[in-house]
């Protein structure tokens, strides 16, 4: 599911179809900085659960190393949950809200 749906209006003629795009916010996944977790393991963890390139797991990681968190994926708030819920039982420190 993307953040967009088109909606389809018809009227009496197939020529007066119109679409109209409702946009619904996004759900961010956030991981947090923790003492703990070593960095590599956090690349490893980003790369098994995303399938993100090595460069992009290295700079997620350094972001939530340098400014204690980072959002590492957003959209449906059901596929955030889901991502949310794996990187936790990888052993990060997680969480999932709506985009403002």
């Amino acid at each position: 599911m993307t953040p967009q749906q088109r909606i389809l209006l018809s009227t009496e003629s197939d020529t007066d179809t119109i679409t109209r795009v409702v946009t619904k916010k996004p759900w961010k996944v956030i991981v947090w900085d923790d003492p703990v977790t070593p960095m590599r393991v956090v690349e490893v963890i980003f790369k098994k659960i995303f399938g993100y390139p090595e460069p992009k797991c290295t700079q997620l990681m350094l972001t939530v190393h340098h400014e204690g968190k980072a959002v590492v994926w957003d959209g449906a708030q059901d596929r955030a949950i889901h991502y949310c819920t794996q990187l936790q039982a990888a052993g990060l420190m997680a969480s999932v809200e709506e985009d403002k």
